[in-house]
């Protein structure tokens, strides 16, 4: 039965509960959540880490999950991390999860979301696959008793895919994975497209946005703590389990990837290291992507050179109106260009991780990145500030 705790008037339309759908048909229960709940039970001290975009940012579930698990165990001391920052998936989730979580101190719950943000970016399935599988073993490297729950959220698209007879290519990939590494699996984006054809709410008016109002973070809260309270009732875990790590499914996965400093571009011709960037204009900005160092180029021909050792490398970007086009090439060979102007740049410093060189051999690279004399039509420059460099060794 679903259990809704109403907010206000928010709940638009109420259906008898006999007639709504089980939350539990959405959950798949992997494994388990042992070794969490005895760092809870015996240790009384947990950190619990939410990494994903602006739906987990932003207040709503995240928040009640912290409240539900203080108040289900008022003896542990625990650390939140809310390592959630608009508009990144999981190719940006991969290369910052060292300095996002993981340098935090040993994590014991590790919540993931990407479905929405990678369907927005159009992150090719192939990278969301090497970024997913590559934060679970680069997680597991840190701790190896750390439990894991992917969740996978609503967005229109993904409510039009189902309504249309298609899984959504995100949630397909998600499942798959999680159940090949046995984790725990919610599809809160298949359980918000049947709630609304079981007509229990609306789009519209109750859950308004991708960016669900408070009734539809509930629901997500709901969902979410339902798992929890099925894997923690009536369990006494005696000590940790270490988590079996199989072969990786793809060799290329981002287990390594990583923040390289901007301070190592070489050769640099019309770029300089602004030391506490901040725009010019009156287009917004992300959490972590303002006032801190970033190498700025704003003239054409401008350029520099990223030497790296590893198998795939990038750069992440904030991308706003006066965004640049760019040429690049690795070790000298054929340039490539790419338009770093999005369609959200025109009010927005967009963060854009763009994966340049990938399927590399294990050794030294050169990148060679130009600003273009030519720009997209919308953009008032020709400005590249990149705010990291990526590297996967």
């Amino acid at each position: 039965m679903l259990l809704i705790i109403q907010h206000g008037d928010l709940l638009a339309q109420k259906v008898d509960s006999r007639h709504a759908l089980s939350t539990e048909e959405f959950i798949r229960a992997r494994g388990n959540l042992d070794n969490v709940l005895y760092r809870m039970q015996a240790k009384h001290r947990a950190r619990v880490a939410f990494l994903g975009g602006s739906i987990t940012n932003m207040p709503g579930w995240r928040d009640q999950v912290m409240k539900h698990l203080q108040e289900s165990f008022p003896k542990t001391k625990f650390e939140f991390i809310n390592a959630g920052i608009p508009s990144l998936g999981s190719v940006p989730h991969a290369f910052r999860l060292s300095r996002d979580v993981l340098s935090k101190g040993r994590i014991d719950l590790l919540f993931i979301e990407s479905a929405v943000n990678d369907r927005v970016n159009a992150t090719p399935e192939i990278q969301q696959r090497r970024a997913l599988e590559g934060i679970i073993r680069h997680a597991y490297a840190s701790n190896p008793y750390l439990n894991i729950v992917i969740m996978a959220f609503a967005d229109e698209a993904k409510v039009n895919d189902y309504n249309n007879g298609v899984v959504p290519a995100e949630i397909k990939l998600e499942d798959e994975i999680s159940q090949y590494y046995h984790l725990s699996f919610i599809n809160l984006a298949e359980e918000v497209t049947r709630r609304i054809s079981n007509k229990e709410f609306s789009w519209q008016d109750d859950f308004k946005s991708l960016h669900p109002s408070p009734f539809g973070m509930r629901i997500y809260f709901n969902s979410i703590t339902t798992l929890l309270q099925k894997e923690f009732a009536g369990r006494h875990p005696s000590r940790l389990i270490k988590n079996a790590l199989p072969p990786a499914m793809q060799k290329l996965n981002y287990a390594h990837a990583n923040y390289a400093d901007i301070n190592g571009a070489k050769h640099k011709k019309g770029f300089v290291l602004d030391p506490l960037w901040q725009p010019r204009d009156s287009a917004k900005t992300r959490r972590g992507f303002v006032n801190r160092p970033m190498l700025v180029g704003e003239e054409p021909g401008a350029s520099f050179d990223l030497e790296f050792k590893g198998v795939s490398a990038g750069i992440a970007v904030v991308s706003g109106p006066d965004a640049a086009k760019i040429s690049y090439s690795l070790d000298g060979n054929n340039e490539v260009q790419l338009d770093t102007y999005n369609r959200y740049s025109k009010s927005l410093h967009l963060p854009q991780y763009f994966l340049l060189a990938e399927d590399l051999p294990y050794k030294k690279h050169s990148l060679h990145i130009k600003i273009l004399q030519e720009r997209n039509n919308e953009s008032r420059g020709t400005a590249l500030r990149v705010v990291y460099f990526l590297v996967n060794k």
